[in-house]
């Protein structure tokens, strides 16, 4: 959308930060409802290639490790779902599980 561009047409890379945060946590989130999941940290953050407007994105997320008290996804973006060879951006995502006080507690 417009609005979610850079004066240049190309989408602001942390409008496509927060949109994969929040796709992990929602796939997280469904994975095990009873956990509250905060985000602590990504992999890494690069860029592989710009998007302009209009273009459609695919965010795929799947789990890559668990321990006792987080779990990691792996995630990808590309160009919609006709183009899997046009990857956008890939991370690892860590979540956390916390209590009422924000202290790490095991996942349930």
């Amino acid at each position: 959308m417009p609005g979610d561009l850079n004066q240049y047409g190309f989408l602001f890379g942390g409008k496509m930060l927060g949109w994969v945060d929040e796709a992990c946590w929602i796939a997280a989130s469904l994975e095990f409802p009873n956990c509250r999941f905060v985000t602590v940290g990504m992999a890494k953050v690069e860029f592989l290639h710009g998007v302009g407007e209009g273009v459609i994105l695919e965010i795929d997320c799947s789990k890559k490790k668990q321990g006792k008290t987080s779990v990691s996804y792996d995630v990808s973006v590309n160009r919609g779902r006709h183009d899997k060879e046009a990857v956008i951006f890939s991370t690892c995502i860590t979540f956390v599980n916390v209590d009422e006080k924000g202290d790490k507690c095991p996942i349930s």
